[in-house]
């Protein structure tokens, strides 16, 4: 049964219907994603189902007293308060209470008896767990200080504070648009978990296709102004969609044909309209209809050309980088290669961006050189979204970079036609840019990127806010991309298709190069979490020695204490060469080289052991 569903649903804005007479229902314990182009309405059904917004006709019908939690893409607060009155609801009075014990708990003197109080009623109200679970909430999405000002708070910032105070709501209803932007990858994972732990209702959009496949139950695809349900996952959703969209080609062929025939009995039928001639004529029309319907659903192509490339692409020489005594890069060096294809990841904070900014001169290093080769072409997609100005038409953002632009193939397209490709029909080519959606804006950023025939590509959070089919475009037309790709995103997907080579921020101006993909990265960082198995003889070697039953020759204490010294060599080395083998190498016949000796001194360190054993025996 539902706990909330529509009926006759339907919505417009200036007498463009996004949508109507939809029908839809989600039951308890239910996690349902929405997917769809940009601009088909999906954060606009999202906020008529949580009723931030009032729909055009029908209505959204609901259990009793059912608490619906919704998170918007561009979060709205009182600026003015503090992080701590928007966390901690009047109206509750277990947050009330945490709220009083954490300030009791912070404060310079301590004052025993209300501490003694407040714990009495915490445990009374059984609050102790749900103290613990705010804490490790805000904890996992970087809130620190409470007392903070919100407006002092970035975009990303507010988005986390937003899905933070939902989470410690805990609603019957999750709503959520594009909850995993400005999240980084260990957060998002931590969110996959939390919202699939118990029987939680969540109604969902997002781009992430990793977060979908693993945290939705139901697909609904939104597509012009119809819904359309797929019960599985998101890669049942992409099985299903694939032998529709096969059936639906064959289908287009035949009506092709067909409407042709009907086409020449049109011009040449009878004057007399009988009744067979006039079901025969609306037949036509609604064939005419079925076609043209499928003919226009326009395809996304990206094919630009590339500027001519250099054999100087670009050089880091132990470059450093700090901000109010807080070091963000230190000592980094790296020379780039034609071929280069790199994710930049790393925690929140870390230094991201701030790299970026250094490698296109944005931001200059506190010591360190960064040169650039002649021939070198920037295309850099910023987080920050477009700059334009309130009067400003789509058309003129874009021929404000280039009044054409040259394709692969030799063509030159003019500004109109590519807005085109980039799914802008004239309509919309001609109206203002802040009319547009959030998507529709990234799009158009992309786009103006792409313009500028770039070279060396570097994508600061490209998926925020794009629709999945035109992030599957953009992985296709980059995939083949024959410059310098540097990827900055928190879609595992995306990073994990494009990347084969990772710049890690680990923290304190630490930036480790690794040769993998972001996976490889995780499974080895799990490696290394398990509890591994010793070697007796390694374990034996790490302990205190004993003091020894025999007593040794002067030859073979001399040859115990060098063994001992060999082993501590041999184990430096190998994590030297080790070191090598992860820094990015990508010459097939050096890496054989320090993998055959990094194997080499393994098993020289087992014969010293097994040595070392004999002679302590």
């Amino acid at each position: 049964m539902s706990i909330l569903s529509t009926e006759q649903l339907g919505h417009s804005f200036n007498d463009n219907w996004l949508f109507s007479d939809l029908y839809f229902g989600i039951n308890k314990g239910e996690r349902v994603a929405l997917v769809g182009i940009n601009g088909t309405g999906k954060s606009t059904l999202l906020k008529i189902l949580s009723g931030v917004l009032a729909p055009s006709v029908g209505k959204v019908v609901t259990e009793r007293n059912l608490k619906i939690g919704y998170l918007e893409q561009d979060p709205q607060f009182n600026d003015h308060e503090p992080i701590t009155d928007f966390i901690y609801s009047i109206d509750n009075t277990r947050q009330q209470l945490i709220r009083k014990y954490e300030e009791a708990v912070n404060q310079p003197v301590a004052d025993n008896n209300l501490l003694n109080t407040l714990m009495d009623e915490l445990s009374s109200e059984n609050a102790w767990e749900y103290e613990y679970e705010i804490k490790t909430i805000l904890g996992r999405l970087g809130i620190q200080n409470l007392e903070q000002k919100i407006s002092t708070l970035s975009g990303g910032q507010r988005k986390r504070l937003a899905l933070a105070k939902l989470l410690i709501d805990d609603p019957d209803v999750y709503i959520l648009d594009e909850p995993t932007n400005h999240l980084d990858i260990e957060t998002i994972e931590w969110l996959e978990s939390y919202l699939t732990t118990g029987q939680k209702s969540i109604i969902l959009v997002t781009h992430d296709r990793y977060f979908l496949d693993n945290v939705s139950s139901r697909i609904i695809e939104l597509d012009r102004g119809r819904l359309q349900a797929f019960n599985g996952n998101y890669s049942y959703y992409l099985e299903k969609k694939a032998e529709q969209t096969a059936a639906e080609d064959a289908s287009f062929s035949k009506n092709v044909n067909l409407l042709k025939k009907e086409l020449e009995w049109m011009r040449r039928q009878p004057k007399a309209r009988t009744t067979k001639s006039k079901s025969r004529i609306d037949s036509f029309y609604e064939l005419e209809g079925k076609t043209k319907e499928r003919a226009t659903k326009s395809n996304l192509e990206l094919s630009v050309n590339v500027s001519r490339q250099g054999n100087k692409i670009l050089e880091l020489d132990r470059v450093s980088k700090s901000f109010n005594g807080k070091q963000i890069i230190n000592d980094f060096s790296y020379t780039f290669k034609k071929g280069d294809r790199i994710g930049v990841a790393g925690k929140n904070g870390t230094g991201k961006s701030t790299l970026l900014n250094i490698i296109t001169g944005a931001l200059k290093p506190d010591s360190g050189s960064v040169s650039v080769g002649e021939t070198t072409v920037f295309g850099y997609y910023r987080q920050g979204g477009l700059e334009f100005k309130e009067e400003e038409r789509v058309i003129d953002v874009v021929k404000n970079v280039a009044e054409y632009i040259t394709m692969a193939d030799g063509k030159n397209l003019t500004a109109s036609q590519v807005l085109t490709h980039f799914l802008f029909p004239p309509a919309k080519q001609y109206g203002l840019v802040n009319r547009l959606s959030g998507g529709e804006k990234k799009r158009l950023q992309l786009m103006r990127v792409l313009m500028k025939n770039p070279n060396y590509m570097i994508l600061d959070e490209p998926t925020n806010d794009l629709d999945i089919d035109t992030l599957n475009v953009l992985e296709d037309f980059l995939i083949n991309f024959p410059g310098i790709l540097m990827l900055v995103s928190h879609d595992r997907y995306l990073i994990d298709r494009l990347t084969d080579q990772l710049f890690i921020l680990e923290g304190e101006g630490r930036v480790r190069v690794y040769s993998g993909n972001y996976t490889d990265y995780r499974l080895e960082q799990d490696d290394l979490k398990k509890p591994t198995k010793v070697n007796p003889a390694q374990e034996i070697r790490r302990e205190n020695i004993a003091p020894l039953k025999k007593k040794l020759s002067f030859k073979d204490e001399k040859e115990l204490k060098d063994i001992e010294v060999s082993i501590k060599l041999l184990e430096a080395d190998v994590v030297k060469l080790t070191e090598r083998l992860n820094s990015g190498i990508t010459d097939h016949i050096e890496l054989s080289e320090i993998a055959t000796a990094i194997q080499a001194k393994k098993e020289s360190i087992d014969d010293k052991t097994l040595r070392w054993l004999e002679l302590t025996d």
